[in-house]
């Protein structure tokens, strides 16, 4: 068991000395260390306090740290600076799906097979926890986010790409959520590997990505949305001009340069405690069609932009991708409605229909299933996938796959535009 009260001491201590070195370093003209220079200066200064505190614990007559607790000691000190502080031993478990904190010492974290178990507190108290999260908050995404009484709710992407939603002061006790990233980089050939999808739903979207089809992910929370984005991102070519649009940085195209050289990445900005400088959703999407893009992607549309993102479909910038909540892959289309009902266009229904009808071609339905207690494990998998053909007073669609005998969707109708696909290497039975 580590000892957190020396990591916290530690952890002051080598923060002092790393500042001290800033100033000098600033008071003798030299440039500023990079953050990967920082991070091993750092962990020299780490070795030199564990050996500093080795020989007083010898001095004073006590057994000083074995090298597996120093080892465990130098990696909490270095965890407490860059990282998340006691989080890190969870975020570094490849099997750790979800974290749930209710409070300091409620922990519930959710694993990859569907398993959930009970762990150890990730600090001492709810103040340590807030003050953790703030941390987190001032050197997370593009700008300075507030986490404090005035901003009580919070969402974030960590330094491995996991999602944060925290919220305080509207709760008894701080309450945390993380959704883990465990595929940063992932593939069509990832999700037919692991039964989320298909050969034949992995072909008809990688052929759809290629026709520049315009596709709507829905699904419900956590059902693996953003990783099917990922997957169907992926499947662009390299030379196309990728501007993705989010409320929390969270699909990290431009950490793969490799796959996409040319990505700008926009993130909301929130209004400060003054109530300005705020930078919407829709604004950003605005902005995006003047950056010179070949597609746009809205990481998950929750709120007005999404007229704004229907009529950049609409515009010529085919091929776009983004993501929704929705319990079907047909209520979709009542929940772009409601949307669009809230938003400054304030648009009647059956002109949201016809805007669908006009902007989206295909709608694709992510589920997950829990199983565990029938002795399975957590199963997401692609269900449906609906074409829309038009717009006769609502939207008109049709469910091109539908779920088959195990739930995952396999091929139930005609594509309208099978030649299109086809040109791309789709075809099927036929069709």
């Amino acid at each position: 068991m580590i000892d957190h009260s020396l990591v916290k001491r530690f952890r002051q201590e080598v923060g002092d000395r790393l500042a001290h070195q800033r100033r000098l370093d600033q008071a003798n003209g030299l440039p500023a260390m990079t953050g990967e220079d920082e991070r091993q200066f750092a962990r020299a200064l780490i070795s030199q306090v564990l050996e500093e505190h080795a020989r007083s614990e010898i001095g004073l007559g006590r057994t000083p740290p074995t090298a597996e607790e120093e080892e465990a000691l130098a990696a909490g000190i270095h965890a407490a600076l860059f990282g998340v502080g006691r989080l890190q031993p969870l975020l570094d478990d490849a099997q750790v799906e979800n974290i749930d904190i209710n409070g300091c010492d409620r922990v519930f974290v959710s694993y990859a097979d569907g398993q959930e178990a009970m762990q150890d507190p990730v600090a001492d108290s709810d103040d340590e926890l807030i003050e953790l999260i703030q941390i987190l908050a001032a050197y997370s995404g593009l700008s300075s986010r507030p986490f404090d009484t005035a901003n009580p709710q919070l969402d974030l992407r960590l330094p491995d790409g996991s999602r944060l939603s925290a919220v305080m002061d509207v709760t008894v006790r701080p309450a945390i959520s993380i959704r883990r990233a465990r595929l940063g980089k992932v593939f069509m050939s990832d999700l037919m590997g692991n039964g989320t999808i298909s050969p034949d739903v992995g072909r008809f979207l990688s052929a759809a990505v290629a026709a520049r089809k315009n596709l709507m992910i829905a699904g419900s929370t956590n059902a693996g949305k953003t990783t099917l984005l990922r997957a169907l991102a992926n499947e662009i070519p390299s030379g196309e001009r990728l501007i993705t649009v989010e409320r929390a940085l969270e699909l990290g195209l431009d950490q793969f340069p490799e796959l996409h050289p040319n990505v700008v990445a926009f993130e909301q900005r929130l209004p400060n405690s003054e109530g300005e400088g705020e930078i919407s959703m829709a604004e950003l999407v605005r902005r995006s069609l003047r950056m010179n893009p070949s597609r746009v992607i809205v990481g998950e549309v929750l709120g007005d932009e999404i007229v704004t993102m229907l009529n950049a479909m609409t515009q010529g910038n085919d091929g776009s991708l983004s993501t929704i909540h929705a319990n079907s892959s047909m209520e979709v289309f009542n929940r772009i409605s409601t949307y669009a009902l809230q938003a400054s266009e304030r648009l009647p229904i059956d002109a949201t229909h016809m805007l669908i009808a006009g902007a989206i071609d295909f709608v694709v339905f992510i589920e997950k299933r829990n199983d565990y207690h029938l002795g399975g494990t957590l199963r997401r998998y692609v269900s449906s996938i609906r074409e829309v053909n038009g717009c006769d007073g609502r939207v008109l669609s049709s469910e091109v796959f539908a779920p088959g005998p195990d739930g995952t969707a396999v091929p139930h109708a005609p594509v309208s535009c099978l030649e299109e696909l086809a040109a791309h290497g789709y075809t099927l039975g036929g069709w």
